[in-house]
Order: structure tokens, then sequence, then C-alpha cells
């Protein structure tokens, strides 16, 4: 999994493909994190998940590949938790504490159909059916 090279950027071919498809500093976080959860960890997918919840920080997840947000904070119950053990459900990369305006607008972005008649729960599902769908696309499942 990721590493970091001298200059603090992630080694592309180390980092899940959505992040692949993401900008530098949504790689740098996941890779760092990881990097440091290994190192305290020694798990592999322990420190995915710990990565996983240092990169809803600062990005969600939009289509196929990773957004900065706005603002920065946790994205769902189980990034406001941290760390590994963290309790809560994960919204996959949606950004579950944001607007539903917010919400709305990926939606759209995502061309999810019925959005206008979903509430703030039902958009954070349908977006993360409609990014779970351009992800399996971009990867060719």
């Amino acid at each position: 999994m990721p590493k970091t090279n001298r200059s603090g950027d992630a080694k592309e071919s180390e980092i899940p493909s959505t992040l692949q498809r993401s900008d530098e500093k949504a790689q740098r976080t996941f890779a760092k994190a990881y990097d440091s959860a290994m190192d305290e960890y020694g798990e592999a997918e322990r420190a995915a998940r710990v990565a996983y919840s240092a990169l809803k920080h600062t990005h969600e997840k939009v289509g196929d590949h990773w957004e900065p947000k706005d603002e920065s904070g946790p994205s769902d119950e189980r990034a406001k938790g941290g760390g590994p053990d963290a309790s809560g459900k994960s919204a996959g990369g949606v950004d579950a504490n944001a607007s539903k305006e917010h919400l709305m607008d990926v939606a759209r972005k995502l061309d999810v159909h019925g959005r206008s008649s979903m509430n703030k729960d039902e958009l954070v599902e349908a977006i993360q059916r409609a990014n779970d769908k351009e992800t399996r696309e971009a990867r060719g499942d």
C-alpha cells in the first residue's frame, strides 16, 4: 500500500484507484495517514481504515474520485470517531454531515434521479450508490 516519496507525494501505483483519479492533496493525505497507521498498528486493513477516516476530514467522494470539501471536518459518524476502532456508520466517502443543499448539488452532478423528492438520508444513500457505480465503471468491473 502507500508510501510517500522524499517530496511527500504518494507513489501512484500503491494507492487505491479512486485516489489515483483524485488531486495530489487527497493522495498525500491518504498515504501519510496510511504510513503512520502502519507504523503504529502494523495491519494493512486497520491502516487503510485510519487513512480513509483522515481523508474524509478534507475530501468527499464524488463519483469515481475524491474532491476537496469546502470545510474540513468528519464526513460521517465513523470518521467523527476517528481511529481504527471507531464505531458508527460509514457513508462511504459521502459527506453526510454536509447541508442538504450541498448533497443536492452532488446528486445533480452525479445525475441521481428522483433527488428533488429525497430527504437528506436518502440523498446520502443515493449518492453512495452512484459513487459505487461510477467507481465500478472506472475500474472496468
